[in-house]
């Protein structure tokens, strides 16, 4: 664990705290950071000590998403490289042209994805509840982690969301209409837009909001209160509860997620948003879909 290269792990008293750490890009998801998470979280159920996982982001907010900034400087247009939502990066004349890829295997892609969702969902299914605190915003693929978690605090001036779904993205994970109800979550995938933190209370996404200087305060009385909790009870309550949601098809319907990922990165619209990319950078492709919505610069790093 003293390798971690994404976040950081540390214990103190009965709680495990995992906190995502490159706050120079908004600590954007990586290939490596489904892994590590997972594998933060398996030492944390494998305590003793540890009742309860703090789950937070260090910087300027939680995540923005998946780091696109570093997929598109690592790969070159005729590599097999993964791009950040798991497709092989198709040509640039390709995508240009709104050719079809002949090198895009749909389930090379759904592999690499379901990689990342294992990840995200080791959270869900942790055998301890997880706690997540949301600052500034949360949105794109960070709102896998928020929402595969048990609890969330976030600040009542933060923005959490799915933008992709506008182009260029499917929630893998899947859990918007287990989360706040299949209306609401129509509403937020139809539009791509963004709640606040008082709206996700408000909508049933978070479980309770705060000013930013009192965020840190709310959120740890909260971990203390299940802190106090037999760890036995904690478990037993979390599975009671969370198979409830299995037995809605939560595992199919995020296979279904998963393949649609794929696809959204090669539709017409998704291979002109990687030619904007390509040519002006992935911040401008950004800009260009979401400023006709009137939200643009949510966060720069927006996956």
């Amino acid at each position: 664990m003293d390798t971690l290269q994404t976040m950081t792990y540390e214990v103190t008293e009965r709680i495990a705290r995992i906190t995502l750490n490159r706050p120079e890009s908004g600590n954007a998801i990586t290939l490596d950071m489904p892994v590590e998470l997972a594998q933060c979280v398996e030492r944390a159920n494998l305590d003793p000590t540890v009742h309860v996982i703090a789950l937070a982001g260090n910087g300027s907010g939680f995540c923005g998403g998946y780091d696109l900034r570093l997929f598109a400087e690592q790969a070159s247009p005729e590599s097999n490289t993964p791009m950040p939502d798991g497709s092989p990066l198709d040509s640039a004349v390709q995508r240009a042209n709104h050719e079809p890829n002949i090198n895009w295997d749909p389930m090379v892609d759904y592999a690499m994805m379901r990689r990342n969702v294992r990840g995200f969902m080791s959270l869900f299914h942790s055998d301890k509840p997880v706690v997540c605190k949301v600052h500034k915003f949360c949105v794109a693929g960070g709102t896998d982690m928020a929402l595969c978690s048990d609890l969330l605090v976030i600040e009542d001036r933060a923005k959490i969301g799915y933008p992709p779904a506008r182009v260029w993205g499917s929630p893998t994970t899947a859990l918007w209409v287990h989360r706040i109800g299949l209306e609401k979550a129509k509403r937020l995938l139809f539009t791509g837009d963004c709640l606040s933190g008082e709206e996700a209370v408000a909508w049933g996404l978070a479980t309770e909001c705060a000013p930013a200087e009192q965020l840190d305060e709310r959120f740890e009385n909260l971990l203390g209160r299940i802190a106090r909790m037999p760890v036995n009870q904690l478990i037993m309550m979390k599975l009671l509860l969370n198979q409830t949601v299995m037995n809605q098809g939560l595992h199919s319907t995020q296979i279904l997620g998963t393949v649609f990922d794929g696809i959204t990165r090669h539709t017409a619209e998704g291979h002109a948003f990687v030619k904007t990319a390509m040519e002006k950078g992935f911040k401008e492709a950004v800009r260009e879909r979401d400023e006709p919505f009137g939200d643009f610069g949510l966060s720069t790093f927006k996956g």
